[in-house]
């Protein structure tokens, strides 16, 4: 029973289903497990295990019964810690904002208790969620699985960390730049930036969403089936659709005739390191070789585009810090107050400028793409930096230089996954991304399920045994 933590959702269901294994028993295995992983990953900031056992034992006497909840019951989640849950507060990662518990569950968390599933704990994130790390004022730093000293990324540091660490099968994050993708993609897991919409969530931003990061493709459209239902708090929520989430199996003729364009050129950031060409160029290949037409691309993203929504979202944070009493001023970490301060001079020619970049990303990307069924690429251009950095470049001036492959799919509203594909010779996960049309989320699902099963088994971190 030592190993009930690593087992995929598909399989813990077709085991309660079975009857030889119990929700309480994964519920406690699971909790032994991140008792034994904290101390050194420090990924979650809440956790409920009196509340999980509990739900376990329901959920046991359900299936004992013949009668589960839905389809999720018994499988154990965690939610990142911006997604409310009714009673906790939402400190959104910084010591600045007042502990308020949350008068209601978001949606995310309220689907998946309707479904069934079990939340086990609350993951980190950092200061306002605009660091891709685990560094924050609020939690302790969270580490990555694979080499303790370097970030799980970020935002949804804590819930990358703890699905590479087997913190049980399903975590769910958020993304508004590569904040799902980036923490995937450096701790060598599965996560899916679905179409804006897709998912509800409350409140509402323009190219934030919530979306799975799990072990496995499969184990990610399982969660989807759940999530994508309908809530009426969202306003950018899409209309309901019948969308089949079970990935069929796998045909060898399911690649043959797919257009799908390489990009290995962001057009700005921080250039992109050997090993991992060498993973995205080997995954082409491979698709190549099942059948699928690889066409490289010319970068779309540009400097004006990136440095524009890094203005506007310097404004946007300068506007709120500046809202703060002083003494809650600083507590926010350090590194966003100077980022946010240097937009203090900004005029209103300039905001509006920066503005205008986020419809121009919209715009070239969707050009970009159009003639493709998917684009290839890498996730992230760098490996995961130092634990106790706030970004790659640790430079409040150049804070977004690794988010060019990610952050054109938020404001293009596009869905986008980040798959594994290898290790470097250090022994650090490299992703590559996978982008769909417009509402295709089940599609960039199938294409990764494909790519999943042409890579082959990949190792895994120590700390998830």
């Amino acid at each position: 029973m030592s190993a009930l933590h690593r087992l995929d959702a598909r399989t813990l269901l077709a085991r309660y289903r079975a009857g030889d294994v119990s929700p309480v028993e994964v519920v406690r295995d699971t909790l032994n497990h991140i008792d034994r992983c904290e101390p050194q990953l420090r990924a979650c900031w809440l956790l409920f295990p009196d509340a999980a056992l509990a739900a376990a034992r329901a959920s046991e006497q359900r299936w004992r019964m013949g009668v589960p909840q839905g389809p999720l019951d018994g499988v154990p989640v965690t939610l990142k810690e911006n997604i409310a849950t009714a009673g906790d507060p939402v400190p959104m990662g910084t010591a600045a904002t007042t502990l308020e518990p949350a008068v209601a569950d978001s949606p995310p968390a309220a689907r998946l208790r309707e479904a069934g599933a079990i939340v086990l704990a609350k993951t980190t994130m950092p200061d306002y969620g605009m660091l891709t790390s685990g560094l924050s004022s609020f939690h302790a730093l969270s580490r990555n699985p694979w080499d303790t000293m370097r970030t799980p990324g970020g935002s949804s540091a804590g819930a990358g960390a703890a699905a590479a660490a087997a913190y049980g099968p399903l975590h769910l994050g958020t993304d508004i730049g590569g904040s799902i993708r980036l923490p995937a993609a450096w701790c060598g897991v599965f996560g899916l930036k679905p179409s804006l919409g897709r998912i509800p969530i409350d409140p509402p931003y323009t190219g934030r969403v919530a979306g799975p990061m799990t072990r496995t493709v499969a184990d990610a459209a399982l969660l989807m089936a759940s999530l994508s239902r309908p809530d009426r708090r969202d306003c950018m929520n899409l209309p309901p659709q019948d969308i089949d989430w079970s990935l069929p199996a796998l045909d060898s003729t399911a690649l043959r005739g797919l257009r799908i364009g390489l990009l290995l050129n962001a057009g700005c950031g921080l250039a992109v390191e050997p090993a991992i060409v060498a993973a995205v160029q080997k995954t082409a290949d491979s698709l190549a070789r099942a059948g699928a037409q690889i066409i490289p691309m010319a970068p779309f993203f540009t400097r004006e585009m990136l440095d524009g929504m890094d203005r506007f979202w310097r404004m946007r944070c300068l506007r709120e810090l500046s809202a703060l009493p002083e003494g809650r001023r600083q507590r926010v970490l350090p590194y966003i107050r100077v980022w946010a301060e240097s937009a203090s001079n900004m005029t209103g020619v300039q905001v509006y400028d920066a503005v205008s970049q986020f419809h121009l990303t919209r715009v070239s990307t969707h050009r970009a793409c159009a003639p493709f069924d998917f684009v290839l690429s890498p996730t992230a251009p760098v490996s995961p930096p130092p634990a106790d950095w706030a970004s790659p470049t640790n430079d409040p001036l150049r804070p977004l230089e690794h988010i060019a492959f990610t952050v054109p799919f938020n404001m293009s509203e596009q869905p986008a996954a980040s798959i594994p594909v290898g290790v470097t010779e250090d022994g650090l996960p490299i992703g590559v991304q996978i982008a769909g049309a417009r509402f295709d989320d089940a599609g960039v699902l199938r294409l990764s399920a494909l790519i999943e099963a042409l890579r082959g088994p990949l190792p895994v971190p120590a700390l998830s045994a």
